[in-house]
């Protein structure tokens, strides 16, 4: 599984980009928690040479009382050379926003304990693609260590989030029971009507007409053992 690490992780940079990123930032995060892929966070962190604001959604654990992330592209990946010239970051939670200050793990101990969370954290997929980490009899190699860096985010301060006074995550919400109300009531219009049931069950009448029958005590009662349906 390990061979499709790089497959894997192009199309989770796509998905990221496009459907993770635009959902944390309007407070749909609680959606994205599954146990296959695990939780998502944003990283927020300021360009190194543009100074401009960079966003990149991330799985990530909470462990020992910070978060911890990975480097999945390496030491080139764009926002771990970020947080090197300014350590200073934001960090949207599937449910909080807080400020944060990141450093590289260079603990040896530390970095295999936070990976092997990490990677449980990540539910299905990061068992499927890296299960010798979650094997604690056996060592996290040293290629990890060298090309996987691993950061710690120690939380400084709160953040008014999108679920906070004056934040816009009802607007996701709203968006989403939209979806689903049209979603029902597309289904409820496609139920076929009282002369269609009647045309698929001729054994029936259709909904709204009565089937005529004599007075009981009438004379012609005898002669209508075998009355038709009449419309």
């Amino acid at each position: 599984m390990t061979r499709l690490l790089p497959g894997l992780r192009r199309a989770f940079l796509v998905v990221n980009r496009t459907f993770a990123a635009p959902a944390l930032r309007a407070g749909l995060g609680p959606l994205l928690v599954t146990p296959v892929t695990g939780s998502i966070l944003l990283l927020r962190t300021r360009g190194r040479r543009s100074g401009l604001v960079r966003e990149a959604p991330l799985g990530y654990v909470v462990h020992d009382g910070a978060i911890y992330v990975c480097a999945g592209f390496g030491r080139g990946t764009a926002w771990l050379a970020n947080l090197h010239a300014d350590p200073s970051v934001e960090v949207i939670l599937p449910g909080a926003r807080i400020r944060a200050t990141a450093r590289e793990v260079t603990d040896r101990a530390e970095y295999d304990a936070a990976l092997r969370e990490l990677i449980r954290a990540l539910g299905v997929i990061g068992a499927a693609t890296v299960p010798a980490a979650l094997d604690p009899a056996a060592a996290i190699p040293d290629a990890w260590f060298d090309s996987m860096p691993l950061v710690r985010l120690e939380p400084v301060g709160m953040l008014a989030g999108p679920w906070d006074p004056g934040g816009r995550g009802w607007i996701g919400i709203a968006l989403v029971d939209a979806a689903l109300l049209a979603l029902i009531v597309g289904c409820l219009r496609r139920r076929p009507g009282p002369q269609a049931e009647a045309a698929l069950r001729p054994d029936r009448p259709a909904a709204g007409y009565r089937r005529r029958f004599p007075g009981r005590n009438s004379p012609w009662s005898h002669r209508t053992k075998n009355i038709a349906w009449r419309w």
